[in-house]
């Protein structure tokens, strides 16, 4: 199942327009001077491979080249949150796959097209470091003429590589792009950095911008959504502050609520999801009781968080050990309204 940043990735990269931006930024230059940049259409990247097994690139692309002829380029854009030490082969397969789906679409055509492997990496551990040539994969004689030998004999095959963590903001910030573009290259490079929060309201202008854009209200959910999904108090709290400074209060009040909303479903599907798995053992009903309980106080938890309203870890525990379905439900709805902890919670409150 894709987690949020995959999600994230390809809401964002997804449309033509702004995949542009980043394969300019990413391609070598002499590549981004010959694409017909107006020709530039997104493809299907799953393919059947012969045991029967779907496999699926995050985002496939097409343009046309600027010669006289129609010569075909495909970029397959691979999306990486953590170091794979075997990328180069998982890439090389990709291409691979789509290369032999191309034949069997243009079997009357003698040569195949160009396809370029691209990987967007953001991730905790740092920069890169996972070897980008499939022949740097093979154990060879330690030897260096021996090696070199050997080495002309593996098969060639190197991926491009955007490396967000190894950007500096200001480089990012310079790149040209659609303002979503620009917001989700900074995100995607300090979303898992303890300055997150601070950094988020360093770009309240940033996401202005966004919400300027003929889309930028769905733009701007998807980046909230995106932003409480995996950040912690700090950040969820400074999404708030952003969201009043860009949106009018009720506005920005709608957008927490419908938020509070889907955590409220998501809560109740991981639930029962739990409670599957705890029937196991335990018995189905009991399970699945126990699993939308606390999926529904999870859900209290993370409206509380996002709404900004702290949370000790006395009333933690008391929203986790409540066993009273109809509780749960009161407290959420409390929640959505709520300007402190005490009116949630509070058993006398209205």
């Amino acid at each position: 199942m894709p987690g949020p940043h995959d999600l994230f990735v390809r809401y964002t990269f997804g449309s033509p327009e702004r995949a542009a931006a980043e394969l300019r930024a990413a391609l070598p230059a002499h590549v981004v001077a010959e694409v017909d940049w107006a020709s530039l259409r997104q493809e299907s990247g799953s393919v059947v491979d012969p045991e029967l097994r779907e496999t699926e690139s995050d985002l496939l692309f097409t343009a046309r080249l600027r010669t006289g002829r129609s010569l075909p380029l495909y970029v397959l854009l691979e999306h990486q949150s953590s170091v794979d030490s075997w990328m180069a082969l998982r890439m090389l397969r990709y291409v691979v796959r789509q290369l032999e789906r191309w034949r069997q679409e243009h079997p009357e055509s003698p040569l195949l097209p160009l396809i370029l492997p691209l990987v967007m990496y953001h991730g905790p551990e740092g920069a890169w470091t996972a070897p980008r040539r499939v022949e740097d994969l093979f154990e060879l004689p330690d030897e260096e003429e021996e090696r070199q030998r050997w080495r002309a004999l593996v098969p060639r095959f190197e991926y491009l590589l955007d490396d967000l963590t190894a950007e500096r903001e200001e480089a990012l910030r310079a790149r040209p792009g659609p303002p979503l573009v620009q917001l989700a290259w900074l995100l995607l490079r300090h979303g898992r950095t303890d300055e997150l929060a601070r950094k988020l309201l360093e770009w309240v202008a940033l996401f202005a911008q966004v919400l300027a854009t003929p889309e930028g209200l769905e733009h701007l959910r998807t980046v909230l959504r995106y932003l409480l999904w995996i950040g912690d108090e700090p950040v969820r709290e400074a999404v708030q502050q952003v969201l009043h400074s860009v949106l009018d209060e009720q506005r920005a009040e709608e957008l927490m609520r419908s938020y509070g909303e889907e955590l409220m479903e998501r809560g109740r599907q991981q639930g029962l999801a739990r409670g599957r798995e705890e029937g196991r053992e335990e018995g189905l009903k009991q399970g699945l009781e126990r699993g939308r309980l606390h999926g529904q106080a999870e859900a209290v938890l993370r409206l509380l968080a996002a709404r900004g309203l702290h949370v000790d870890s006395e009333a933690r525990q008391r929203i986790l050990s409540c066993s009273d379905m109809a509780t749960l439900d009161r407290w959420f709805d409390r929640a959505l309204d709520a300007a402190s902890l005490s009116e949630v919670l509070d058993d006398a409150a209205q």
